[in-house]
């Protein structure tokens, strides 16, 4: 019996990666690693160039999330040139990123994560996918799915220029307002994605929550985890995608700390993981305890169900009654089933459609006021936004030339990386027992990661150097040389 198993790519993410599982004498589940081998390195080559470059460029990092880089390097320039964006273009930004919030969600749960539930874990490989799920739910329900995610990325065209890499945020504004035919347009979509919105939480109900084999497994205590939360919230501690201070909450749901992004290095720290190119964040009130869960261990869950476990409610009236029925559904805050990632996804769905709604019928939403250009110019700036995966960082300091001098970035998927890791190495111990193994048990360990929908491509990066390390050894493990570079 082989005491090693490789997942090999792992499959329906964005970026590449690969998990190893390695078995005990008996066929047991010794440990599992979730391993990041691509390097991107978007930090270093970002050097030099001009500070203005950096929201084209950043977006460039991922197809999959480029609004959301784009705007938190939008905002690291706005504080770096000392400037608050005009009322109309911060409400034309929290628009389009509602948008990017829309096609995104619906992008993960129908194509990526979805499978799983819809079509079944066991389900052969091919079927896996957007077409099994078409397949099982009908024609009508996938031309829904593909016409309300077209919906978002029409959102995204109008208002960024591009339906996928936006060029339309600049230091201090907007560079592009809004016709009264356009909002109008906006509006229309944005009602029709309130009700597909709902349409999705009640198949979610049908298809998983009504299904006691799928609940077995969201529901399964040794597949729940105990970590911090962390989300952006408004003022009244409500989920907010765009902008407010960042709040985390400990193990029992109570408040632990909240700062503003500007202060992220105060709260934040990054552990490097020998084995991957994506690090491990903490809070280093805390401190890292390596790769457990509780309050003595500073690891914390940001995207849906960490900003869900993090806030007190969600803006819109539809999103927080589904916020409430969620947490009423479980009877416990903080939840730490990582399949309920899933659900709360399609609560913040909900949310996204009934704030584009809300922003497209604002009177102020189509004036002409979009940009604020009385810059008082700082040394550095931080931006912040809630990324459809997590809270994402983007901290640049410039030269007195304005040029990029240093990048940092702290991406929603870097945030997740220690649970993300916890999850499928427990997912590994509890699901595969004496060595029995196959492809459906394996994609069912997969699902562990996909719940967190992970950005491999946004997170890699290296810490210092070397970058590269290789190690020579006997086949008795003893060091016989070190390669570096």
């Amino acid at each position: 019996m082989s005491r090693r198993i490789t997942i090999d790519p792992i499959t329906r993410l964005e970026g590449h990666g690969k998990i190893e599982i390695f078995l005990d004498e008996k066929g047991n589940v010794e440990n599992a690693y979730l391993q990041v081998p691509e390097l991107r390195g978007f930090e270093q080559f970002c050097v030099g160039r001009k500070a203005e470059d950096m929201p084209q460029l950043t977006s460039r990092i991922c197809g999959v999330c480029p609004v959301a880089h784009h705007y938190a390097a939008v905002k690291a320039l706005d504080a770096a040139f000392g400037v608050q964006p005009t009322e109309t273009a911060r409400k034309l930004r929290e628009l389009i990123y509602c948008g990017y919030i829309i096609y995104d969600h619906i992008l993960h749960f129908y194509f990526l994560g979805g499978p799983d539930f819809v079509v079944g874990p066991d389900a052969p490989k091919e079927k896996r996918n957007i077409i099994g799920v078409i397949e099982k739910v009908g024609l009508d329900t996938a031309r829904e799915v593909i016409k309300h995610r077209a919906y978002g990325q029409r959102i995204t065209e109008i208002l960024g220029g591009k339906p996928t890499h936006p060029v339309s945020g600049v230091p201090g504004g907007q560079t592009k307002s809004l016709s009264e035919e356009r909002r109008k347009e906006i509006e229309t979509m944005a009602r029709s994605c309130v009700e597909f919105a709902k349409f999705s939480l009640q198949l979610f109900e049908d298809v998983v929550l009504k299904n006691p084999a799928y609940m077995a497994l969201v529901q399964n205590p040794k597949l729940g985890h105990s970590f911090y939360n962390m989300g952006m919230v408004d003022g009244e501690n409500r989920v907010s995608f765009y902008d407010g201070p960042v709040r985390v909450t400990d193990q029992q749901g109570s408040e632990f700390v909240k700062f503003e992004g500007r202060d992220y290095l105060n709260h934040i720290a990054e552990h490097v993981l020998d084995w991957s190119y994506v690090k491990a964040t903490y809070l280093k009130a805390v401190g890292y305890r390596g790769l457990a869960d509780g309050p003595d261990s500073g690891l914390y869950r940001v995207g849906p169900l960490g900003r869900l476990n993090a806030a007190d409610g969600m803006a819109t009236p539809g999103a927080d009654a589904a916020y409430r029925n969620l947490f009423d559904t479980f009877g416990t805050k903080p939840v730490n089933s990582t399949l309920a990632y899933h659900w709360a996804r399609l609560v913040e769905l909900l949310y996204a459609a009934e704030r584009a709604l809300e922003l497209a019928t604002d009177p102020g939403i189509t004036g002409t006021d979009i940009r604020n250009m009385k810059f008082d110019m700082k040394p550095e700036g931080v931006g912040v936004v809630e990324a459809a995966r997590g809270t994402l960082f983007h901290h640049y300091k410039l030269t007195e030339h304005r040029l990029i001098e240093r990048v940092n970035l702290i991406v929603a998927t870097t945030n997740n990386n220690g649970p993300i890791c916890i999850s499928v190495r427990e997912a590994a111990k509890t699901l595969i027992r004496n060595g029995k193994v196959d492809d459906g048990l394996l994609n069912t360990v997969e699902m562990f990661f996909r719940a967190y929908d992970p950005c491999m491509a946004c997170a890699s990066h290296a810490l210092g150097r070397p970058t590269v390390v290789i190690d020579v050894r006997r086949h008795d493990g003893e060091m016989v040389r070190q390669l570096a570079g």
